[in-house]
C-alpha cells in the first residue's frame, strides 16, 4: 500500500461492510458513513447526490458508471478500486489516498482535491486546467505533452518551441 504523506497511516475502521450489493442505489445527503471497511462490495450505477464518507476503507470495490454529486470523501482510503465511466461532481476528497486504483474514462468537475494520493494514477488525457502546480505533488505522474504545457503555464513560465 501507498504511503499517505508523512508517513500517516490510514484512519482506523470501526464497522465492516462485506460483499454488499449496491447496483443502482441512490443515496442522499441524509447517508453518513464513518470509519467503515467497504470490501468486495459493488457501488455499479450508484446515483450519490450528497452522501459523506468520512475516515472509510473502500477495498476492491466497483464504482462503475456510478454518479457522485456534492458529496464527500473525507480522509477516505481507495485501493484496488475500478472506476470505470464515473463521475465526481463538486465533490470533496480532501485527503484521500487512492491505491493500486483502475480509472477509465471518469470525469471530475470541480470540487476539492487537496491532499489527495493518487500513486500510480496515469493522469494521460486529463484537464489539468486547474491544477496548482505549486501546492500539488505530482512528481512520477505520466502526462501528455498537451499537459505539460499546461502545468508550465501554471507556473507562469514562457514556454517556447526552440531557443529564439
Amino acid at each position: 500500500m501507498a504511503d499517505r504523506r508523512n508517513g500517516t497511516e490510514a484512519p482506523p475502521t470501526t464497522t465492516t461492510v462485506r460483499g454488499d450489493d449496491w447496483y443502482g442505489r441512490t443515496l442522499s445527503h441524509a447517508d453518513q458513513f464513518a470509519n467503515v471497511l467497504f470490501t468486495d462490495c459493488d457501488f455499479t450505477e450508484v446515483e450519490n447526490n450528497g452522501a459523506v464518507f468520512t475516515e472509510c476503507t473502500f477495498r476492491n470495490v466497483k464504482f462503475n458508471v456510478s454518479k457522485h454529486t456534492d458529496s464527500a470523501f473525507v480522509n477516505c482510503t481507495f485501493t484496488r478500486c475500478n472506476f470505470f465511466d464515473v463521475e465526481f461532481i463538486r465533490c470533496k476528497t480532501i485527503g484521500s489516498m487512492f491505491d493500486g486504483c483502475k480509472w477509465d474514462i471518469v470525469k471530475i468537475d470541480g470540487g476539492d482535491w487537496s491532499f489527495v494520493g493518487l500513486p500510480g494514477a496515469d493522469l494521460r488525457g486529463s484537464d489539468l486546467s486547474a491544477l496548482d502546480p505549486l501546492t500539488a505533488d505530482i512528481a512520477g505522474a505520466i502526462i501528455t505533452l498537451d499537459q505539460t504545457l499546461t502545468i508550465a503555464e501554471g507556473l507562469r513560465l514562457n514556454v517556447r518551441a526552440s531557443d529564439p
